[in-house]
């Protein structure tokens, strides 16, 4: 500390500390009780000690960082002694109870919809602000997982809190398109989900060894979306994809059941062959009552090193569908191999190229729904019709 230099305060340092928040739980560090000690030394330096949720945190580095930038901004301040320790057992429980609610609490014969262990699936409430995004498709291939996960990463750029829940569960691939190779974070039984490009995602591939076939039945697959929905920690956002698997069997029911409030957007392609049997996703879901908002058309077309469009699969499908339904086609995307790179890579287009023209689609599909189809219907728990 320069001579002369005002003196700081323990006070000073806890509310500039305080903007700073975990960056897994998006919480304040101050709030969460992850700030256990400060020590005004001598020549600037400031001793801190951090409670980590969990031992061997993977975003300690990214803690470091955000606690010595804050701190650092005030004068007199020159340097941060960074300490961890580690939250015991009965503080973990704790703060699970905080940020997830006791799940016994919920529990009850009454409950509406499914439920884990007795906690309720919170996106299928009225008072829930998180809008549930159902991507569909009547056969695979058709690149369902791309849009999916370019979809929520350009609502993430817009500035909406986003979480996609990969329920193709034998088919599962969100984790490697988005990049989000890390693990989930277990806070006494609470998961919190990786994030990528601004996306939060869980997936059954965190959970069964890389290369091993889920060989499931139906049951099994009930349970495995319903501890998906109910035990992650999502923390209400503003939109939930999930990437649902082709056709329509048991994951779809499941889904519907789970989340009565979700719309159902159908991709396609161009082909008639395709859009035949993406009108079987749309007609399965009118039979569960959830609404199909829109289509959307992959590889339209393919642009040769000619500057010419050539449309391999055909043409029209996308829009036939749309007017058979008689709802719009949100966009049609070209055929590109960024798109494909980037999904095997975990650098979406939309986010690495996003003056791209496949980029700007996906912005414009996303401004759609988040605005322009923004469900004017104001939802309540409060109100019961008798």
């Amino acid at each position: 500390m320069a001579k002369g230099s005002p003196r700081v305060t323990e006070d000073q340092v806890v509310e500039a500390l305080r903007p700073v928040e975990d960056p897994e739980l998006h919480r304040s560090i101050v709030d969460l009780g992850m700030l256990r000690a400060i020590e005004i030394r001598k020549n600037g330096v400031v001793g801190v000690v951090i409670a980590l949720t969990v031992p061997g945190c993977p975003l300690k580095d990214e803690i470091q960082r955000r606690v010595t930038e804050a701190a650092t901004q005030l004068e007199g301040v020159e340097s941060i002694d960074l300490e961890y320790t580690v939250m015991t057992d009965e503080e973990r429980e704790a703060l699970r109870r905080e940020l997830h609610g006791d799940a016994s609490a919920t529990a009850g014969a009454d409950q509406p919809h499914g439920h884990a262990e007795g906690r309720e699936i919170p996106f299928a409430k009225n008072s829930s602000k998180t809008r549930p995004l159902l991507i569909s498709s009547g056969k695979g291939g058709v690149g369902k997982s791309s849009v999916t996960t370019n979809l929520a990463v350009a609502l993430a750029s817009q500035g909406y809190s986003v979480g996609v829940v990969d329920a193709d569960i034998y088919g599962h691939s969100i984790p490697r398109m988005l990049g989000a190779d890390r693990d989930p974070v277990v806070i006494d039984e609470m998961l919190v989900p990786p994030e990528s490009w601004g996306v939060r995602c869980i997936s059954i591939a965190y959970f069964v060894p890389e290369g091993q076939a889920v060989i499931w039945r139906g049951p099994m697959l009930h349970k495995a979306l319903e501890q998906f929905l109910t035990d992650v920690f999502w923390d209400e956002p503003d939109f939930l994809l999930i990437d649902m698997p082709p056709g329509t069997g048991d994951i779809a029911l499941s889904l519907a059941q789970y989340l009565p409030r979700g719309e159902v957007f159908v991709v396609t392609t161009p082909q008639p062959a395709a859009q035949e049997v993406a009108s079987l996703s749309a007609a399965m879901a009118a039979k569960v009552n959830l609404p199909v908002r829109g289509i959307i058309e992959n590889m339209s077309w393919f642009t040769g090193d000619d500057g010419k469009r050539y449309e391999i699969f055909g043409s029209g499908g996308g829009q036939q569908l749309a007017d058979e339904l008689d709802i719009p086609l949100l966009g049609k995307l070209p055929l590109v191999p960024a798109l494909r790179e980037g999904g095997d890579t975990g650098r979406p287009i939309t986010a690495v190229d996003p003056d791209s023209e496949s980029a700007k689609v996906f912005q414009q599909i996303a401004h759609q729904i988040a605005v322009e189809m923004k469900p004017n219907k104001v939802y309540s728990d409060a109100l019961k019709v008798t």
